[in-house]
């Protein structure tokens, strides 16, 4: 390396903040609410998602921070740990701020534009305010319960994310006393977005007002006799992860349902008031929280933008939306156990339909010659045929045998829920491996076959990198590999033998698994990439991932960049390597695709002199993925498939010059857009042409 650049690397740190990097994932998506080609109730939605990914981020990450930090239950002085939370403090209080400004600013005048009315308290006419006054007696208030504070009624418990009112009161009780605050928590059964009637509107289109804006016009007649000074809605947000001790209590699906009623009470890690908010209440509740006032964020409009998703999908307008798209249906002739036996079948979602899927499933529940059906569960819904067809497998008499992950972030309840049923119906239900989430995404059918005295077991696997979810199956871009080829289907089976028995797994010929080989062989991978490149070859890898962060691979990564290799990186999410740097990672280039479908695929491939190695993967290239969870990645063989996966997977993310932002060294992210002569180009768009049977 040459002295002066070797200098240059100096000046750079080599990782860039894991946190900073998540929230610039979310200015990424908050630019999609600002991009006028887009149809303005998907504008608002992308607002809405951005709302969501901010609660989680506080919920989780800033609840972390925060945990680090606190030493004897107060903030730690410690000047790196100090300065990482201010840093990540203000960049939410700038995010947070343009989120209210591109709503008030641009999305809701716009709709207004187009008869989408969403109305303030003076900008409803006489006809409206009775309906609403109407509204408040029959349906809000006989479910409120305002809370004035004294000795006898402290501060009541409030839920993680609720909507909640602070009231400042003048005079004295019905009892004499000066009680001079009271809360009012809004009930959870009422709809957030209210729609009014559209012939009491003097305007076209249909109007709606917000649970909070009724209450406010009449908060004042919960207090009679007494005069309301002031008042704001809040929302506090609190650490949600879930923890308990997996080594010490016997049963845990029975702690866990336990710690899901605590997650409500949790921490406190933000508070949302109005932007009119007076200073001294929410100093009053900053007080009550245990928060500082960094940690408050005044808002102008709703508490939880999240709500405005209910107005959108109240507005029947379909000019306002995406055009419907339908996903091909992948062919397989009635009877996809025959098919499978001819080729393998691979699967791009949303393009393509998981119904294949759940036909697979579904097939093998009532097939005489199915035996035995092995599946893991991350996250599947509260309604999921994919689950009823287990279950009635289960009730046929077949061995059923389902790895629930009951740890799976937000989704602990559907997944104790899913345990339940399946039990009761006869299916064997195990919880995966203590302390490690099982996040594998694979499905094995065992069918005999053959003549009666000469019938043998056969192995039929689907291995995916999303979840077995029929909403995010829609709306999440990720691949699934239909296979009957016996090597696969015998590593498939030697996973679940692992996870059910604990036992040591046995050498497996194809799946790379976490948490003992898919470290190591990602990153002998990438060195053999490099060993490659250095004989003077070319060496060529591209990796598609939802997040990088894990420092032993990224540093792989650096130091195959400095051998020659040449490196592309589609990181939708958190990415810590910082590339271009001169000395360190020049060969390297990330880009993030944000557009109208999630990025969720993994997908990993290295040149390897020619042979194109491709893997599709469960894992992000994360520590929690490669140490701490229960992850596969598994090779597509067929050459065919290989080239697929490519061709849509891989080559068109890297061609995109409309959906694509590329990460600069510095850590920040600029839009690609068309240069000279070049057309637009969008991954998502021709995938849709392509794979689905309509297009917008």
């Amino acid at each position: 390396m040459k002295p002066e650049i070797r200098a240059e690397v100096t000046r750079h740190t080599q990782f860039l903040d894991r946190e900073l990097s998540q929230l610039a994932f979310n200015r990424r998506v908050m630019a999609q609410a600002e991009d006028a080609s887009i149809p303005v109730l998907e504008r608002l939605r992308y607002l809405c998602i951005t709302s969501s990914n901010l609660d989680e981020f506080f919920e989780v990450r800033v609840a972390s921070l925060l945990a680090a930090a606190t030493v004897d239950g107060k903030l730690s002085e410690h000047p790196a740990l100090t300065a990482n939370l201010n840093r990540v403090s203000a960049e939410c209080h700038a995010l947070v701020a343009r989120q209210y400004d591109i709503l008030n600013s641009q999305i809701l005048p716009l709709l207004k534009e187009h008869g989408v009315h969403l109305l303030r308290n003076n900008e409803r006419n006489e006809a409206q305010r009775a309906w609403i006054k109407d509204y408040f007696e029959r349906e809000v208030r006989p479910l409120l319960t305002p809370i004035g504070l004294d000795p006898a009624h402290p501060f009541p418990q409030v839920i993680n994310k609720s909507l909640n009112f602070i009231v400042a009161l003048s005079g004295k009780d019905a009892f004499g006393r000066g009680t001079a605050i009271a809360i009012i928590k809004a009930p959870r059964v009422l709809p957030r977005v209210i729609k009014l009637p559209d012939e009491l509107s003097d305007k076209p289109g249909t109007c709606f007002c917000l649970l909070s804006s009724i209450i406010h016009a009449h908060i004042s007649e919960l207090f009679a006799g007494r005069e309301v000074m002031a008042y704001s809605q809040f929302r506090v947000t609190r650490d949600s992860d879930l923890w308990v001790d997996e080594d010490e209590v016997k049963n845990l699906r029975q702690a866990l349902k336990g710690e899901l009623q605590g997650r409500q009470f949790g921490r406190s890690v933000r508070l949302e008031v109005a932007k009119n908010c007076p200073p001294e209440l929410s100093q009053f509740l900053l007080d009550q929280f245990d928060l500082d006032r960094s940690r408050l964020y005044q808002v102008d409009g709703p508490v939880n933008m999240v709500r405005l998703n209910e107005m959108i999908e109240h507005t029947k307008m379909p000019e306002l939306r995406f055009t419907p798209f339908v996903p091909g249906l992948h062919p397989t002739g009635g009877d996809i156990f025959a098919t499978l036996r001819k080729q393998d079948i691979l699967l791009h979602h949303p393009f393509q339909s998981f119904q294949t899927v759940i036909d697979f499933i579904r097939q093998a529940a009532t097939d005489p010659c199915v035996v035995a059906i092995k599946q893991t569960v991350y996250r599947t819904g509260m309604n999921s045929d994919l689950m009823e067809a287990l279950i009635l497998a289960a009730r046929l008499g077949k061995e059923v045998t389902v790895i629930v992950e009951l740890m799976a972030r937000f989704d602990e309840e559907a997944n104790i829920n899913w345990a339940d049923k399946l039990e009761q119906a006869g299916a064997q239900v195990v919880y995966g491996v203590v302390g490690l989430k099982t996040h594998a995404k694979i499905a094995l059918v065992i069918r005999r076959e053959g003549a009666a005295d000469n019938a043998e077991l056969r192995y039929y696997a689907h291995l995916g990198t999303g979840n077995y979810h029929p909403t995010t199956t829609k709306f999440y871009t990720d691949f699934g590999l239909l296979t009957c080829e016996p090597n696969l289907g015998r590593d498939v089976n030697e996973v679940f033998m692992h996870l059910t028995s604990l036992a040591k797994p046995h050498k497996l010929d194809h799946l790379w698994l976490a948490p003992f080989a898919l470290q190591s062989e990602i990153i002998k991978a990438i060195r053999n990439e490099a060993k490659i490149a250095k004989s003077g070859k070319p060496g060529r890898i591209i990796v598609k991932v939802n997040a990088m962060v894990d420092e032993s691979v990224i540093r792989a990564l650096y130091a195959a960049s400095q051998d020659g290799v040449k490196i592309d990186l589609i990181v939708r999410g958190a990415c810590t390597l910082r590339p271009g740097v001169p000395g360190l990672s020049e060969n390297i280039k990330v880009r993030s695709i944000i557009g109208r479908f999630l990025e969720h695929s993994r997908i990993y491939y290295f040149r390897n002199d020619l042979a194109h190695d491709v893997y599709l993967a469960s894992a992000d290239w994360m520590s929690r993925n490669l140490f701490r969870r229960i992850e596969v990645a598994f090779p597509v063989l067929d050459r065919a498939l290989k080239r697929r996966v490519m061709a849509e997977g891989l080559n068109p993310y890297l061609k995109d010059n409309t959906n694509a932002w590329e990460l600069e060294s510095d850590g920040h992210y600029q839009r690609r857009k068309p240069r000279g002569k070049q057309q637009p180009f969008g991954a998502q768009q021709y995938l849709m042409k392509t794979l689905g049977t309509t297009a917008e």
